[in-house]
Order: C-alpha cells, then sequence, then structure tokens
C-alpha cells in the first residue's frame, strides 16, 4: 500500500522538526493526464483527511514561524496525494481540501508568530505523527 509508505515517511517528518513547507511564488509543474479510475474509499480515507488537514496547519505555523520558508510540508502532501489518490479526481479533491482547510484554520488566527503558535505547531505535530503512525500500523501490509 502506496500510503502506508507515505504515512511511514510522514512519520519520520512529524518526528524531525526541522522539516517544512512551501516557497511563495513556486510554480506546479504540468504532468500528463493519467486514466481515470473511481474507486470506493479506502478504509482510512477519513484518517488520511485528518492527516492532511494537519499537514495544512504544521505547513501555515512552520513558515509562520520559521525565519526561511520550507516547503517540506507541502511536497509530503503533494506526494500523499499522488501516492493515494493519482487517478481519483474526488479522493484528490477531498485531500486537497483537507491540507487546504488546515492551512486557513491557522492563516485566519495567526499573522505572526506567538508562543501559541508554537505550541499548536508541536501538538499538530504529535498529533500527525500519532495518526500517521496509527495508519501505517492499522493497514500496512
Amino acid at each position: 500500500m502506496n500510503a502506508i509508505r507515505l504515512a511511514l515517511a510522514l512519520v519520520l517528518a512529524f518526528a524531525v522538526p526541522a522539516l517544512a513547507q512551501q516557497a511563495k511564488g513556486g510554480k506546479a509543474e504540468e504532468t500528463p493526464a493519467a486514466p481515470v479510475i473511481e474507486q470506493k474509499p479506502a478504509p482510512y480515507d477519513e484518517r488520511l483527511e485528518r492527516l492532511s488537514e494537519i499537514v495544512g496547519a504544521v505547513h501555515y505555523l512552520r513558515n509562520l514561524c520559521m525565519d526561511k520558508a520550507e516547503d517540506a510540508w507541502r511536497v509530503s502532501m503533494q506526494r500523499l496525494i499522488e501516492l493515494e489518490a493519482a487517478n481519483e479526481p474526488k479522493r484528490q479533491e477531498k485531500l486537497t481540501a483537507a491540507f487546504n482547510r488546515g492551512y486557513r484554520s491557522f492563516a485566519a488566527i495567526y499573522t505572526a508568530c506567538t508562543d501559541s503558535a508554537v505550541v499548536a505547531e508541536e501538538r499538530y505535530r504529535n498529533e500527525g505523527a500519532t495518526l500517521a503512525a496509527e495508519i501505517t500500523a492499522r493497514f500496512g501490509n
């Protein structure tokens, strides 16, 4: 399962606070369209959506509080979408929406790095690591 491998990678990413997010103004590369495959939801989709939301929140908070913008969290999310939902537009939309929801929820509250923003980022990283480990343990092969 590709999600399991990525979830494991995310566990490691959440454990290493030095990783992070998106440089502003970057352009996405276009890739050839793959055939669309509609599948029923995976049993871990709700957890994957929550993980996506957490990654979006951490992405925002880390960029807010770091001296230099980071792109690793956004890149990790893009990789998760590629592995989990490459040919499933509805799943892609759900995961992307969850990431954006997490990002926007903190962008609406924090405009400057504060002690509470640092604590929130740490708590979300911990929750993400726990969730990624749970997905891997429960649904991995």
